[in-house]
């Protein structure tokens, strides 16, 4: 049983994030911000695969400018990432963002600073303080000698500091690095200073294969530890890929419990089918159902495969060129295994609409 750390709450639109609210997963649009059409698209999507909150890069005025209709065509908060630029984040505002993501210390002189804590402040909308250990200060760098987790620290102290004076706390506080011990090391140790949610990500970790297992340590070390209230897996990958293992890991440690779950044998010797590639493409085309509570198994031979099949909602175990489509423990078809995942497939889609509609049953009673 995890024992989350005590923080404060913040809240994005209706999403809260600290204090008791679970924690949640966020993804960033990989599209051009002024192309509001494409960018609404994506988050669609991302919703879709069950993201709580998404954030879109505003480098340009053209881009602030778009916010508010795409504020008005997405259900998820919508947080604006900003640098520098510090009329760029009074226009985000203006447009009716959720969050912002700026670091108070590079966006001007202390008088832009105070205007856009003003317009915030008027809001009420959180700020997200990211330090990233590969744009850390200079003279951080050579007080430390290169970026290290002391750094990144004394970072996210001056620009929490800044907002402080300012007297404004809706704060939450990101300190990420490529390197996962690197980033652990910063968040354990800002943990036991502030009390403001923190935001967990390993920095640029790279494409699926390596990013994955990067992100893996480095979030789930720190949520099996009780650090962390909202996260964001980075990889080079369409951001939906984002979305999915960032809920995988959340479930793996027992914080999420809702969406699809999706288990699979490794297989070996005994498989008489090709175990991987049905495994591989059930789980392709299942999701579109990823923010579905369905737990689905893909088993390759009679050792593990039954019981396993067995335990999920749906499952298959294959056998010598057939598969075996079991509904809650009980075998409802055999297949060829060229129709194996058509069927698994249908009798998914006949399963969510039964829930639906019995949780539409269920609202409709009370």
């Amino acid at each position: 049983m995890i024992t989350r750390r005590k923080t404060r709450q913040i809240r994005l639109g209706k999403v809260k994030i600290g204090g008791d609210a679970p924690v949640t997963v966020q993804s960033m649009t990989k599209t051009d911000t002024r192309d509001a059409r494409a960018t609404v698209d994506q988050i669609w999507a991302l919703e879709a695969a069950g993201c709580d909150i998404v954030r879109v890069a505003v480098p340009v005025r053209e881009a602030a400018e778009q916010l508010g209709e795409i504020k008005r065509k997405i259900r998820i908060p919508l947080v604006a990432d900003i640098h520098f630029n510090y009329k760029l984040a009074l226009i985000a505002l203006e447009q009716g963002v959720d969050g912002l993501r700026l670091n108070p210390g590079n966006i001007g002189e202390r008088w832009c600073v105070e205007e856009v804590i003003k317009s915030a402040s008027e809001r009420r909308i959180p700020i997200r303080i990211g330090v990233n250990a590969g744009s850390l200060e200079k003279d951080l760098l050579k007080k430390y000698d290169g970026p290290t987790a002391e750094g990144m620290v004394e970072s996210a102290l001056r620009h929490i500091g800044i907002l402080e004076d300012l007297g404004y706390e809706e704060i939450k506080v990101s300190l990420k690095a490529s390197d996962p011990l690197m980033m652990i090391e910063a968040y354990r140790m800002l943990a036991d200073k502030v009390d403001y949610p923190l935001h967990l990500g390993v920095t640029e970790a790279g494409t699926p294969a390596t990013g994955t297992i990067k992100s893996s340590v480095g979030i789930g070390t720190l949520l099996a530890e009780g650090i962390g209230d909202t996260i964001r897996v980075s990889l080079s990958a369409d951001p939906v890929e984002e979305v999915r293992v960032g809920m995988e890991i959340l479930k793996s440690l027992g914080l999420r419990t809702h969406g699809m779950t999706f288990v699979a044998c490794p297989s070996c010797g005994r498989a008489d089918i090709d175990l991987i590639g049905l495994a591989r493409e059930v789980e392709q085309r299942m999701m579109p159902f990823a923010n579905k509570d369905i737990h689905v198994a893909v088993m390759g031979c009679e050792v593990n495969g039954p019981g396993e099949a067995r335990a999920a909602d749906l499952g298959v175990a294959g056998g010598k060129g057939i598969g075996l489509i079991f509904k809650k423990g009980c075998v409802i078809r055999k297949v060829p295994e060229a129709q194996i995942v058509d069927a698994l497939m249908e009798e998914v889609a006949r399963l969510v609409a039964e829930k639906e509609a019995e949780a539409g049953a269920a609202v409709a009673d009370n």
